[in-house]
Parts: C-alpha cells; sequence; structure tokens
C-alpha cells in the first residue's frame, strides 16, 4: 500500500476538517479550479467552433480552391473563359486529397421589379455542383434540378428575397451586359440582354458579403450570354479533404495546372478574415494561461494553510523518521485530489452548458460581424482531455515549490504548535 496515499486519504476523509479554518479557503481553491475549467472550456469550443463553422460557410460557397483565366482580374464577371477540358477535370488525380472538382461561371447584371432593382452577380454552376451545403440553409423551396425544362430556375438569397420581395414561384427580369466591343456607350437597348428567371429556392448562408451579391442558377445561361461553347467556362472550385493542409493543396495544384490558368485559395482570397480566425488562437492561450495561473495561485494558498494547520501532524510524522519528501507527496496528493474535484465540477458544467448551446442555441449572434446567427460550439474530446491532464500537471506543479515549507518545520516545536 502507498503509504502516503493512504495518509492522504485519511486527511481527506476527517470530518474535523469541515470546521476547519481551512474549509472556506479549500472551497474557494475548488470553485477556482472549477470556474476557471468552465472558462477555458467554454473558451477552446466556442472559439474552434466559431472557425470550423465559418471556414466551412465560405469553402461550401465557392470551394477551397478556384482555378481561373490567368488573366481574370474581374471575379464577379467572368469575360475570357477557359476550356473545362482539363486533365485534371472532373477528377485531380495528380494531386491527393482531392474531394471534388466543379465548374463555374459568373456575370454580371441587375434585378428589376416592378418596385425596385438590384446589382446582382448571376453564379452559374454545373451538373456536377454538389449541392448539399445550399441544403443545409434553404430556408424556402428547394435546390436547382438543372436541365433545358429548368434552364431559367434560380436559387436567390433571403436577403434579395426581402428587398426585392420576391418569392419562391415568382417570375423576374435580369439585365446582363453584352460581351460586345464595338458597343455603343449611349445605346442601352444594344448593349444589354434581357433573360427571365423564375424563383425556386431561398437560402440564407449568413455570410453577407455572398448573400447580397449573387443569386444561383444554371452554367448554361452564362454560356449563351457570352456566346460560349459548352466546354467554355469561368473556372473550377475544387474542395480538399482537409481544411489544415489548404496552403499545401494550393501550392500543388498551382504546379500541376498550365501556366495559362491561375489558382487561389479562400484564405487569399478572405486574407483580412483569416488574419482576424487567427487572432482567436491567440485569445485562446492567453484565457488558458490566465485561467491556469488563477487556479494554481488560489491552489497554493489552500495548500500552504494546509500545512499550517497541520504543522502539528507533520511534527510527529518527521519524529516518527518520515522524510521531507514523504511528508510532501502526502500534500501534493491531498491537493491533487482537490483539484480533481474542481475539474470534474467544471468539467460536468462546462460541457453540459457546451450541450444546451448546442441543442437550444441560447446565444445568439450578429451575422453580419460573425457570419453565423448563435455560437457555434465544437466539443472534441481529445482536446478535453489534454486541457483536463494539462491543468492537473501544470497545478501540481506549481505546488511543488509550496511543499518544501515542511522541511523548515521543526518537530519538537511542531509537536509543542496549537
Amino acid at each position: 500500500m502507498n503509504y502516503e496515499l493512504f495518509i492522504a486519504k485519511r486527511l481527506i476523509a476527517n470530518k474535523k476538517d469541515k470546521s476547519s479554518i481551512s474549509s472556506s479557503i479549500i472551497k474557494i481553491a475548488i470553485v477556482s479550479i472549477t470556474v476557471s475549467m468552465v472558462v477555458m472550456i467554454l473558451s477552446i469550443s466556442t472559439g474552434l467552433g466559431l472557425k470550423k463553422k465559418i471556414k466551412e460557410k465560405l469553402s461550401g460557397l465557392s470551394g477551397h480552391i478556384v482555378i481561373s483565366n490567368f488573366d481574370q482580374s474581374n471575379v464577379l464577371n467572368t469575360v475570357k473563359p477557359i476550356t473545362k477540358n482539363q486533365d485534371f477535370y472532373p477528377e485531380f488525380k495528380k494531386v491527393e486529397g482531392i474531394k471534388k472538382v466543379q465548374i463555374f461561371a459568373s456575370k454580371a447584371g441587375v434585378i428589376r421589379t416592378e418596385k425596385d432593382f438590384e446589382n446582382i452577380v448571376f453564379k452559374g454552376v454545373g451538373a456536377d455542383y454538389d449541392w448539399s451545403f445550399f441544403k443545409e440553409y434553404l430556408v424556402e423551396g428547394e435546390t436547382l434540378k438543372l436541365g433545358d425544362k429548368a434552364i431559367n430556375n434560380v436559387l436567390i438569397s433571403k436577403i434579395t428575397s426581402e428587398r426585392l420581395g420576391l418569392k419562391t414561384g415568382d417570375k423576374f427580369n435580369m439585365w446582363f451586359l453584352k460581351n460586345n466591343k464595338n458597343q455603343n456607350v449611349g445605346d442601352i437597348k444594344s448593349n444589354t440582354k434581357v433573360r427571365p428567371l423564375q424563383v425556386v429556392g431561398i437560402f440564407n448562408s449568413g455570410v453577407i458579403e455572398f448573400d447580397k451579391i449573387y443569386i444561383i442558377g444554371d452554367i448554361k445561361i452564362v454560356q449563351r450570354l457570352n456566346k460560349w461553347t459548352t466546354d467554355q467556362i469561368g473556372g473550377f472550385e475544387i474542395f480538399i479533404e482537409e481544411f489544415d493542409a489548404l496552403e499545401k493543396k494550393g501550392n500543388e495544384i498551382y504546379e500541376q495546372i498550365d501556366p495559362s490558368l491561375a489558382s487561389y485559395t479562400i484564405a487569399d482570397k478572405n486574407n483580412g478574415l483569416f488574419e482576424w480566425l487567427d487572432m482567436f488562437d491567440v485569445n485562446i492561450r492567453l484565457i488558458i494561461i490566465i485561467m491556469i495561473i488563477i487556479a494554481g495561485i488560489n491552489m497554493i494558498t489552500a495548500l500552504l494553510v494546509l500545512i499550517l494547520e497541520r504543522t502539528q501532524m507533520i511534527g510527529i510524522l518527521k519524529s516518527l523518521g518520515n522524510s521531507n519528501k514523504s511528508i510532501q507527496k502526502i500534500f501534493l496528493y491531498n491537493a491533487g485530489y482537490l483539484i480533481l474535484k474542481g475539474l470534474f465540477w467544471g468539467n460536468l458544467i462546462g460541457v453540459g452548458l457546451l450541450l444546451l448551446q448546442q441543442c437550444f442555441g441560447l446565444i445568439t449572434l450578429n451575422p453580419e460581424n460573425y457570419y453565423v446567427n448563435k455560437v457555434p460550439v465544437y466539443i472534441n474530446i481529445a482536446y478535453l482531455l489534454i486541457l483536463n491532464i494539462g491543468t492537473l500537471l501544470l497545478c501540481l506543479l506549481m505546488l511543488v515549490i509550496p511543499t518544501f515549507m515542511v522541511s523548515k518545520i521543526n518537530p519538537a516545536k511542531a509537536i509543542k504548535f496549537e
């Protein structure tokens, strides 16, 4: 039997300690560990959850990596097409970790209704388009079923729907600028072409920058308006399996494509946003450090009080031949129990709050600032284990130095101590 652990258990079970001076200080220390753990769990889970959700939305709307014409300067209006007959389409076999490749083309225009008008970009997609993202954020109607009979069907955002008063089933006209080099600036009719469209679905992605600008339709409309062949497109959207490998895969893809083509990642396109997301990691680390320091200081205070309160016991143990190291272990075991108790309640409360948020979305956010309408939650068992083990070890390491106070206690004086 572990002698030090046995004595520590007896001290923990001693009912007299519950009315002692150290009782309230020990309770404060346990509460401190609990609160610190709750704050750390909430910070990590909500911080990582927000990062993960924003990245999922951005990649779901335009892919992780985009390939387009090298000379294409305006991504909102595809003027110079590329051919879809590429070695990497429909499968990018030369680079591992590529989940999907799909085509697209964009053309700017104006939607005009009886009451209002709006500048909009028509994003044309093909039969290979993955609709799983829009199915998740569809608030009304259905996703597109592409085909000649449904070529005029489009998806619009909730923002566009509210601004222009359009609902599912409504028809409207959209004006597009012709790609005509010999345009007469004053002749509007000869420079524009009208296209009748019909709303079949309304989505709300929460990414305001996208929802304000785009509607989704058949790529054949862009091809016909620009007088392209069926093999000519605006570009490719590439989805990768691991987001953490975004930069690496972006470089590998760039090396494999034709020199006349350019590629960029969503991190390149949204550089400011990704810098903001990286700040989350800094904030999370700072919160963890502060919380562990606070918990450690409270535990040091509690341990010092325990040692002072047990001065007479320390003197007796020393007179019986116990070494300083052995007595230090007793108090470290005692402190370890208090830390574990605080960790238990911290995990119970922290994970409980996360589950409540995940199920009921109690805390909401402004999507214009955070791209989501409620605080997203990411619960990772591995992160929780690392956090608990790390907190326990760091707190115990901080408590090693105060236990050296045991060596300063004189047995003869301690036994007389009251």
